[in-house]
């Protein structure tokens, strides 16, 4: 059972790296924040619209590994129509599932990166984009890298 479970997530990534939604600049975005993860070479600029506390729109562009990019694939797809309360409570399940491998609800296809938490230098892929989004949200335009907090 969990190499069936694993094969499906594995196809998951995959297909968000190869295939990633939402790949694209927005121009006139709201906000935005650029990510980089010197250690691997990750890096990523997230763009965001939002209208009155929900965000509309969301697109990334950028360069990375596999997981980081399948990250921000799957982030953009999740934060369209959500508030801004409920993207950072998002950010914080992912990261929790991320460092320690618990799925909370209401994190959906993200539960594919519950693995993760057994690859340390993977980790940082996995939040790169979750980064950015917060660093969007509250100061627009800033830069982070991996480095600037602890995972």
């Amino acid at each position: 059972m969990f190499d069936d479970l694993s094969d499906l997530y594995q196809q998951v990534i995959l297909d968000h790296c190869k295939k990633p939604r939402n790949f694209h600049e927005i121009p006139g975005a709201t906000c935005s924040a650029h990510g980089h993860n010197p250690l691997c070479g990750d890096n990523l600029k997230l763009f965001l619209t939002i209208d009155g506390d929900r965000i509309q729109d969301a697109a990334f562009v950028g360069s990375g590994c596999c997981i980081s990019k399948a990250s921000a694939s799957l982030l953009t797809e999740s934060v369209k129509g959500r508030t801004r309360e409920e993207a950072r409570q998002t950010f914080d399940k992912v990261r929790e599932m991320v460092t320690t491998g618990k799925v909370q609800d209401g994190v959906g296809k993200l539960a594919v990166f519950a693995g993760v938490y057994r690859f340390p230098a993977r980790v940082k892929c996995a939040i790169l984009a979750w980064h950015a989004l917060v660093a969007a949200l509250e100061d627009p335009g800033k830069s982070v890298t991996t480095e600037d907090e602890q995972t």
